[in-house]
């Protein structure tokens, strides 16, 4: 059984608005696969707290990756420091070796009146006891369908091109340029994170078809599966945040494989953790009775 989590820590500000790292991965639990949104290094409001390296630390017998989708200049008086980033993004924490690990910057519109970032996708290729598995950590725009609905389409379109696009690298093995070879890009696929849509939105719609009255949801044939119904939950079961700003609703998401829907075995969000704005979401797949 395959443990995995995600959880939008807010750059480690929690519900009280202290700042506690250890706080947040405590509320993680035993976990295999993490995926994390808004994990930040070098941000004054954070304290300049290199923070990958901080969750990394509280997790030693994790492999980990963390990749930006915000990189730019950071100012600093230690003149030791002059070139400091700051870069916000994405994490991913593996109990198993890391294989190879893509950044997918996602599609961006400039806006004059709302402040946003860009936004990526970390693709991770696993080596899970049964065999390579994509898990990936995703942050999507929180302006407008407007503004995401390109990263969607996206992400619906990395489920698809796994053997067009390969992995890292590839081909004919050169070991002048890898030491190693080729790993192999596998199709089955996890994604996990912040997707700041709820299953009433034009982009669940998107992904898994209109609602066709009591027939339910037309969910298209080698598309996604959503974790949670797939556990028998309801679509909007589990609120994962309160905000002002779109009230309590579900937007932290685990999309798989449909193909890996049957061995879903369970799927939660801890209602009480306090270390950010969001709640953490829990999914446990039988990865080894879907190889079976």
């Amino acid at each position: 059984m395959i443990r995995m989590a995600s959880y939008n820590i807010q750059y480690g500000k929690g519900k009280d608005d202290l700042f506690d790292l250890p706080r947040i991965v405590g509320e993680l639990g035993e976990q295999d696969l993490i995926a994390l949104q808004e994990v930040e290094r070098n941000c004054p409001r954070s304290g300049h707290v290199d923070q990958p390296e901080e969750i990394a630390a509280l997790l030693p017998d994790h492999y980990w990756v963390f990749c930006p989708g915000v990189d730019a200049h950071s100012p600093s008086n230690d003149p030791k420091a002059r070139h400091t980033r700051w870069e916000y993004g994405n994490m991913v924490l593996s109990r198993w070796p890391i294989l190879t690990c893509t950044n997918h910057v996602l599609p961006r519109l400039a806006l004059v009146n709302q402040f946003h970032q860009q936004r990526a996708l970390i693709e991770t290729v696993i080596a899970t006891p049964e065999g390579p598995l994509r898990f990936c950590s995703v942050h999507l725009d929180h302006v407008s369908t407007d503004t995401r609905m390109p990263q969607v389409e996206l992400m619906e379109g990395l489920l698809h091109s796994h053997a067009i696009r390969g992995s890292g690298y590839g081909g004919a093995p050169d070991f002048s340029w890898a030491p190693m070879d080729p790993p192999e890009m596998p199709a089955d696929m996890v994604v996990m994170g912040d997707m700041n849509f709820s299953p009433a939105g034009a982009e669940y719609t998107r992904l898994f078809g209109d609602i066709a009255g009591s027939l339910g949801r037309t969910n298209r044939a080698g598309g996604f599966a959503d974790a949670f119904v797939a556990a028998g939950h309801a679509e909007d079961a589990f609120p994962t945040i309160d905000a002002a700003r779109i009230g309590q609703v579900k937007i932290d998401h685990c999309f798989l494989s449909a193909r890996l829907a049957p061995f879903v075995r369970s799927a939660s969000v801890d209602a009480d953790a306090v270390g950010s704005d969001h709640q953490p979401i829990f999914v446990s797949l039988d990865l080894a009775a879907a190889q079976a």
